[in-house]
């Protein structure tokens, strides 16, 4: 019986020894599924944001691929031509509007976040305002690309024929001004399957006539612009008609004479929201300018610019990310949620990072074989095929920067992260390139390496770093104090 009893006496502290490791399993246990459950709430959300906004960018940006696609078939001037229009003198003050509403994004999402919905639409009426006037400046963009584009040292048939397309495209120019504003409008309240739809309705529309008047008209590349025209139209009547039709009836009340107030406080975030998205815009097509001062140009021109379609095409998916994850923390921020503002930023990127991986993995298997989507000339898939590598890793470092970039966005830090591009890209990246393609004689390869490591990954390394080390619990105070300030200008 002793012997017994001396057994159960040996067996407790055993039992004891086990059962803090146990708990701790179960803690642990607990800890990952209340993780797994919130990653899958936050993904929830992003997706919420982001599938929509992948789909509607993707149809928008194929909208001008199309073209593309349908020029290069008409002969090498002709792609070469669109290819400067759409990602030189089109993407130059796209950067800039579109950076310049993403102001909205800050202020919209914040807003809505602290349940403010009356201002969303007078900030998207000030926005209006804002842009349509920048349209005017920029007016003359257009009217002189031809002699603008041979004073770069652009080929003269090019220069020529560049010109004409970028006088066609005006109407295209001045519907960003309505259109951009809308979309981060109806974006901030999530009502992005709306935008989705309108999306696809113009691609259809955009695929069809392009179609009839480039094979059934043969009205040529002045023809394919005109569907430009024609397709975002459509967009920017979709979306407002759904916007003053009842869609949005608590944030849009109609017009209002407040839009007219407070707009110098909105021109100078506008402004610093636009050098921030426009430095990182304006990057690559300085790179496409470079190019076509080197020897045989038209190629070089032809295979930078159809990798710069691929690139673009992709970019929609980090683009969306941006958007998403710029909602996603200002309304965590304006609820005056700083912890769910970091997490939401660390789901985006994880996320955005493994799609990107994916499409680089894409473009090694088939670096030979995508140049078809936009010509057939050998010389040209030739290039194509060259440069695929560094078409990959652009993607790839493409996957991160722009969330960053939202998340910069989301918090309102925009005129600081406008300082950084300035010095990664303008001081760093472009020098490195020009060295790169000239002095070493690398060609277009050395530019753009030199452009990509000099200036792209040292931005993405910086942003990475601030948002490491940033305090949100301080960011959401902040959002609360330029809630106020935005509330008393009213």
């Amino acid at each position: 019986m002793s012997s017994h009893g001396a057994l159960k006496e040996a067996k407790v502290p055993l039992i004891e020894d086990l059962g803090p490791v146990e708990g701790l399993k179960v803690e642990q246990d607990d800890q990952n599924q209340s993780l797994r459950r919130r990653v899958w709430i936050e993904s929830s959300k992003l997706w919420q944001i982001v599938g929509p906004a992948i789909f509607s960018r993707l149809a928008s940006y194929s909208m001008l691929v199309i073209t593309q696609a349908f020029a290069g078939h008409l002969g090498d001037l002709e792609l070469a031509a669109i290819s400067i229009a759409n990602n030189v003198i089109v993407g130059f003050d796209f950067g800039l509007l579109l950076g310049m509403a993403s102001a909205l994004e800050t202020l919209c999402g914040q807003a809505f976040g602290a349940k403010k919905y009356y201002m969303l639409g007078v900030y998207m009426q000030r926005s209006w305002i804002v842009l349509f006037l920048c349209c005017i400046l920029l007016l003359p963009l257009y009217l002189f690309a031809s002699p603008v584009l041979k004073l770069l040292g652009q080929p003269q048939d090019v220069a020529e024929l560049s010109g004409i397309v970028s006088m066609w495209m005006i109407p295209l120019h001045f519907s960003f001004a309505f259109q951009f504003p809308l979309q981060r409008f109806l974006q901030s309240q999530l009502k992005n399957m709306v935008i989705a739809w309108v999306s696809l309705v113009a691609l259809l529309v955009h695929i069809f006539i392009s179609w009839v008047f480039v094979y059934r008209l043969q009205l040529g590349v002045v023809g394919t612009v005109v569907t430009l025209n024609f397709s975002w139209w459509i967009l920017v009547l979709g979306l407002f008609a759904y916007t003053v039709c009842g869609g949005c009836p608590l944030t849009w009340t109609g017009f209002t004479i407040e839009a007219f107030s407070g707009l110098w406080e909105f021109i100078k975030l506008s402004a610093a929201s636009g050098v921030m998205l426009c430095l990182e815009n304006w990057y690559y097509r300085i790179l496409i300018l470079m190019t076509g001062n080197l020897q045989n140009a038209e190629i070089a021109v032809d295979a930078l610019s159809i990798c710069m379609s691929i690139n673009g095409w992709e970019l929609m998916i980090p683009l969306a990310f941006f958007a998403g994850i710029g909602v996603r923390v200002a309304n965590e921020l304006g609820a005056g949620n700083g912890k769910g503002a970091k997490f939401a930023t660390i789901v985006s990127v994880v996320t955005s990072v493994i799609i990107g991986i994916f499409f680089w993995l894409l473009i090694m298997i088939f670096h030979d074989k995508f140049a078809l989507i936009f010509s057939t000339s050998q010389p040209v898939l030739e290039a194509v095929s060259k440069l695929s590598l560094l078409l990959a890793f652009t993607i790839l470092l493409n996957s991160v920067q722009p969330i960053l970039s939202g998340v910069a966005v989301g918090s309102g830090w925009q005129s600081y992260v406008a300082y950084i591009n300035l010095g990664c890209y303008y001081l760093i990246g472009v020098p490195l390139g020009f060295l790169m393609g000239w002095v070493f004689h690398l060609g277009v390869m050395g530019i753009w390496a030199g452009m990509i490591f000099g200036g792209t990954a040292v931005q993405t390394a910086i942003l990475a770093f601030i948002t490491m080390r940033c305090d949100w619990d301080k960011e959401a105070e902040k959002a609360s104090l330029h809630l106020r300030k935005w509330s008393a200008i009213n």
